[in-house]
């Protein structure tokens, strides 16, 4: 009993580090501009790559103390993969440039609308319209901003660059190690993905993404995320845990998670690089040798051992719940032990006083349920599997605090004495990510 709660009480003062970031599609720039600070938000629309549909660039300009839009003349260079895609002169409008772009195979790009002082302007009867090869391919775009006025009042010198990420899907067709096909979906919210090879040699998979190793992108950039997904069916890769390096390098626990619940039948693992860690990285890359890294591969290995806690989120991220249990192994006809703390999604303090329902599920059957409140804000379950109670089996959190919020946990349950690598199948995470939503979705996706 002692070492129960000696592993309770160290689950709820394990410290949680929150996660922040920017989100994609769009990003905002604060600059202080004499007597003003302003901020200007760029935006691509929509935020995730299309071949069809209507596509725009939006710029509001605002000032931050008056909190209200003021009007501009920008002069903006486009860039993607180092290639000037156009450079022209615009006029806000109530403080908002809206350009209509028209991806086409032409050779050239061709601005139509009304110009007013060599300022590409809209108005009510006039849209500003860009045609050519532009926004044909989703990636990374740079932005460099001129504010050549502010209010009418001519301006000097200030200059700015904003990147903005369109997100790309790419699928590949593959075989498992038994010749079986294999779909994977490679989702980045930074660059193409140029690349991907699984191996069923290794039972792993490598992508290669262009990225420029500068200090100057590097500082420019909040977080890389990628997301690598393929079908629950597929055993051989439906491990406990993984382990990721990029160009060699191995990455911390915290740049590989597993998501087995944002879609059905499907197991999403992220690959998420902070600032910090790129730097890291990068010098890494240099102490073996490497002074001038170039572009980023990824490998994804399987693991062999997970690492407690697990972690859910609820919708919304309002609620967190930390599970681990003993032993690691879960075996029919051996007692098991679940342990969870239950935290504030957002900042992951402890939560005392919190009403549950804990659940345990298999092929939608309920096989045990629990009504307790955790007063010390955790608590923990014994339970014991039956012969017949094996394989994939959903633990819930249900009710949360009278909330009606929930959440789960996969795992799997093997035959006494059953083989090592059927170990847990990974945490599930409800609707959204164990990521910080403002981890996610802030204002421009790196």
């Amino acid at each position: 009993m002692n070492k129960i709660f000696s592993l309770l009480a160290l689950v709820l003062l394990l410290p949680i580090s929150a996660a922040y970031g920017h989100g994609l599609g769009m990003e905002t720039v604060p600059l202080n501009i004499k007597d003003k600070k302003i901020s200007i938000t760029t935006q691509i629309i929509p935020t995730e790559f299309s071949d069809t549909g209507q596509k725009q660039i939006v710029m509001t300009v605002s000032d931050s103390i008056a909190s209200k839009n003021i009007d501009a003349v920008l002069q903006i260079s486009l860039y993607h993969r180092g290639i000037e895609v156009f450079s022209n002169t615009f006029a806000t409008t109530n403080g908002i440039l809206r350009i209509d772009v028209n991806p086409t195979d032409d050779s050239e790009i061709k601005i139509s609308g009304l110009k007013e002082k060599n300022s590409w302007i809209e108005t009510e009867n006039s849209k500003i319209q860009i045609s050519g090869p532009i926004l044909k391919s989703g990636g990374l775009y740079r932005f460099d901003v001129k504010i050549k006025s502010l209010e009418s009042e001519q301006l000097e010198n200030q200059i700015f660059s904003t990147y903005i990420t369109s997100t790309t899907s790419h699928y590949f067709d593959e075989q498992g190690i038994e010749g079986t096909p294999v779909k994977f979906s490679v989702k980045s919210y930074y660059e193409e993905v140029s690349s991907f090879d699984y191996s069923p040699d290794t039972n792993s998979i490598t992508l290669l993404m262009p990225f420029e190793w500068t200090e100057q992108n590097i500082s420019h950039t909040q977080f890389v995320h990628v997301e690598i997904h393929f079908p629950k069916q597929f055993s051989d890769f439906m491990v406990p845990s993984y382990s990721g390096t990029v160009n060699g390098i191995e990455l911390f626990k915290s740049g590989v998670t597993i998501d087995d619940y944002s879609v059905e039948n499907e197991r999403i693992v992220h690959f998420l690089l902070s600032q910090d860690t790129l730097r890291y990285l990068k010098q890494a890359q240099k102490a073996a040798g490497v002074e001038n890294p170039k572009d980023m591969k990824f490998e994804l290995k399987v693991g062999q051992k997970i690492v407690f806690p697990v972690i859910a989120m609820t919708k919304g991220e309002a609620l967190q719940v930390d599970m681990s249990w003993e032993p690691e192994i879960i075996e029919s006809g051996k007692n098991t032990k679940f342990i969870f703390t239950f935290r504030d999604g957002k900042t992951g303090e402890l939560l005392r006083n919190t009403t549950y329902e804990f659940v345990i599920l298999q092929n939608g059957q309920e096989l045990y349920k629990k009504s307790s409140n955790a007063q010390i804000g955790g608590d923990y379950v014994d339970y014991t599997f039956t012969e017949s109670q094996r394989g994939q089996t959903t633990i819930q959190f249900n009710n949360l605090r009278g909330t009606g919020q929930s959440t789960e946990f996969t795992i799997s349950v093997v035959p006494e004495f059953g083989p090592l690598l059927m170990l847990v199948l990974g945490v599930a995470i409800a609707t959204t990510l164990v990521f910080r939503k403002n981890l996610l979705f802030g204002s421009a996706y790196r």
